[in-house]
């Protein structure tokens, strides 16, 4: 698959469906997460220009359901595999 059929990786972007920061046509691909030089495969939301990264809080989970999530800052890369 070329470069050019891939969409550009947005700044901030979430996994989940019910966020105004998720983007269905990036996740058609393989995305990767660097976390302060360390690839993370845990990463539920990020922004690369706030430079913070979102993971869950172990198996805690919020009233809806849903995990709890922490907020690590740090150098953020976001790229394709």
């Amino acid at each position: 698959m070329s470069q050019t059929e891939r969409p550009a990786l947005p700044d901030h972007l979430s996994i989940d469906p019910r966020s105004p920061h998720y983007n269905a046509d990036v996740f058609k691909h393989d995305i990767g997460i660097r976390f302060n030089g360390k690839e993370r495969g845990d990463v539920e939301e990020y922004c690369v220009s706030e430079g913070w990264i979102k993971v869950a809080a172990g198996r805690t989970l919020d009233r809806k359901g849903r995990p709890m999530l922490i907020k690590l800052k740090g150098q953020v890369e976001a790229f394709y595999r």
